[in-house]
């Protein structure tokens, strides 16, 4: 099971989320570091630029890369679907 890790710039994204919606955010990406094959659930980004693929949590978006060799996801950025893709 891959763990997740935020990014500082994820982190900092994180934090302006309301407290609802962050507790949210995490029990999902706990679901899916649980899961057995993450990228079932997650879509492949055409723009790398800004990650290689994306969750989706209701109206947010997480984006993120897979370090395999460490078995990690790497948390990159965290937002509203109006404001992450900019």
């Amino acid at each position: 099971m891959p763990e997740f890790i935020f990014t500082k710039t994820a982190l900092k994204e994180f934090k302006k989320i309301e407290l609802k919606r962050q507790k949210i955010i995490i029990k999902k990406l706990n679901w899916l570091s649980e899961q057995t094959d993450c990228l079932i659930f997650a879509k492949r980004l055409t723009n790398y630029k800004i990650g290689e693929y994306r969750f989706r949590i209701g109206d947010y978006r997480v984006i993120f890369d897979i370090d395999n060799e460490k078995n990690l996801i790497i948390i990159i950025n965290v937002g509203h679907r109006r404001e992450i893709y900019r």
